[in-house]
């Protein structure tokens, strides 16, 4: 898979934000591409953020619908998460430092 595509955007939420804040933890929560694996999450964070990854964990949210007069309605798209947690010499990650070789 392209590295460059592999990573979405973050995922803002208080949950989200407690983990990144913590120093125990150094978990950021990010959106990626339904196709992408584990490995070519680490990849593309080694590469264009120089970032060191211990582990990832992944996480696909399904679509929640919503019964509406004779159809449904998708309330939640189908998506894909992954907690990334660095290694503890690492530098923080930052999604606006996107850097190409």
């Amino acid at each position: 898979m392209d590295l460059t595509r592999v990573i979405m955007g973050p995922i803002v939420t208080e949950k989200a934000e407690i983990l990144k804040a913590s120093d125990t933890h150094r978990t950021y929560t990010l959106r990626v591409s339904p196709k992408a694996t584990k490995v070519d999450v680490k990849n593309a964070l080694k590469r264009f953020y120089d970032v060191d990854v211990v582990s990832a964990r992944v996480l696909n949210t399904r679509p929640k619908t919503r019964a509406v007069g004779k159809g449904t309605m998708e309330k939640r798209h189908r998506m894909k998460k992954m907690f990334v947690t660095l290694k503890k010499g690492s530098k923080t990650l930052d999604l606006s430092s996107f850097r190409v070789d």
